[in-house]
């Protein structure tokens, strides 16, 4: 997760959620993994640190069964930023999720075993993950030693970089989640989506939590007040009290209002600053003070 702690990650709880992120990140969109194979997973394992017993968790974790058969243990880590240390941690999941199956298996005399797959989501929109992707890229490894330091790769996937037959691949509240991060990559803009919200409060908290926006939170705020299910409903109402809150503080005067709510309206259809500001007939003072409402 970060710098910033995801504490907000119940939309990836959501089976069908978790289950179409799998889907379309890992099968290209084929539907092998289905809502009702997935069981909740305890996503907090142990580690002896300076002899001293500590948590690590896992964002969210699930296993994937056929009936009573696990397939697999598949866990999400959130990344807002890039971490250094990334692969070492997912191994350390994943080595604890190994450990747990030998030691349950002693217990109960079960040796099935299962695979455990864990998935690297990062919401970064600057640029692609730079640092290190697996074990042996955290550390320098002389030649020497190469050939005995097994290797363990991270699966990684940067949300902002998908393609929009990947987003369009989605069928979850998941689509409206990866096409924000794309949309504001892409144009540092963001075109609020009509599709339909199936988690509403879920959805706005995990965004809410990945970009540390308090337009979310108002956007909860008018959820709360006055109900809805669309990112427009939500993100126009949020703008228009961004709007307001100007005017209170004597940044935005009441006779610039109307180009204010022009202007951003353009701007929510695509139309670029230099057509939108010609329309709205406002100046680049105001320009600025409507693209910093878009922005927040």
């Amino acid at each position: 997760m970060g710098k910033k702690d995801l504490t907000k990650k119940s939309l990836e709880e959501r089976n069908d959620v978790f289950a179409d992120i799998v889907n379309v990140l890992l099968f290209n969109g084929r539907r092998l993994v289905r809502e009702k194979d997935l069981e909740e997973a305890n996503p907090v394992s142990n580690y002896n640190a300076h002899g001293k017993i500590r948590d690590q968790a896992r964002d969210v974790a699930k296993f994937w069964k056929n009936h009573e058969v696990r397939i697999a243990l598949v866990g999400l880590e959130n990344q807002s930023e890039e971490d250094a240390d990334m692969p070492l941690r997912m191994m350390g999941y994943d080595g604890a999720a190994y450990r747990d199956q030998i030691s349950k298996g002693e217990r109960k005399k079960d040796k099935k075993r299962y695979p455990v797959i864990s998935l690297v989501l990062y919401f970064g929109t600057e640029h692609r993950w730079r640092t290190p992707k697996t074990l042996r890229g955290c550390f320098p490894l002389d030649d020497t030693l190469k050939p005995y330091v097994s290797d363990y790769k991270m699966n990684l996937f940067e949300i902002a970089y998908l393609t929009e037959r990947q987003v369009k691949m989605f069928r979850s509240d998941f689509r409206i989640v990866a096409d924000y991060f794309v949309q504001l990559r892409k144009n540092r803009n963001y075109v609020p989506s009509e599709e339909r919200i199936r988690h509403v409060t879920e959805l706005l908290e995990l965004m809410q939590a990945l970009t540390n926006n308090d337009l979310f939170e108002r956007a909860q705020v008018f959820l709360k007040r006055k109900g809805g299910n669309t990112m427009r409903t939500f993100l126009d109402e949020a703008w228009e009290k961004g709007i307001e809150k100007g005017m209170e503080q004597g940044v935005i005067k009441g006779e610039n209002k109307k180009g204010i709510r022009v202007y951003m309206n353009m701007r929510k259809r695509g139309m670029s600053k230099k057509e939108a500001k010609e329309i709205a007939e406002i100046t680049p003072k105001l320009v600025r003070e409507a693209e910093a409402l878009l922005n927040t």
